[in-house]
């Protein structure tokens, strides 16, 4: 029993020890650099995960690469440039702002000022239209009835 819970213990590590990655750095600054991007940059598998997050082969192959870049030199720029070349705007966080993403950056802005207009169409609209009658004329009767009791009942006294 023992020999197994040894066994169990060593294959429970190794599983916890691959997904760890381990780079070098030649300075913090190269290290800040590489966090940064693999913070920007998207998973293409994954979409809703930057690259720092995800665990798909994809996301593993372009933490490499960057890591690589960093190492042949090329900065921030250089490697964002090469990556945007082969995957397309997509692969940003925040792609650049220019005439292929314009819809990117606009759109957001479009949608919130239709919403704002919307409102300020129904805003405007509810105070034009008049408060509708929703008593018929026999509720209305009903009402006036007891209203006119109320006030002629003898025992509130008018003297009293």
């Amino acid at each position: 029993m023992r020999q197994l819970m040894i066994i169990f213990a060593w294959l429970l590590s190794m599983a916890v020890s691959a997904g760890v990655e381990f780079r070098e750095f030649k300075d913090s600054e190269q290290e800040q650099a590489y966090n940064s991007l693999i913070a920007e940059l998207r998973c293409l598998v994954c979409q809703n995960q930057n690259i720092a997050e995800s665990n798909a082969d994809l996301a593993k192959d372009l933490r490499r690469q960057v890591y690589e870049m960093l190492h042949q030199g090329k900065n921030r720029q250089e490697i964002a440039d090469f990556m945007i070349e082969r995957y397309g705007d997509f692969v940003m966080y925040r792609p650049q702002f220019h005439s292929k993403t314009l819809v990117l950056w606009l759109a957001p802005l479009a949608f919130l000022l239709a919403g704002l207009l919307a409102v300020a169409y129904i805003i405007k609209n509810k105070r034009k239209q008049p408060v509708a009658d929703t008593l018929d004329e026999k509720k209305k009767a009903e009402i006036h009835a007891l209203l006119d009791d109320e006030n002629n009942d003898p025992d509130k006294g008018e003297g009293a």
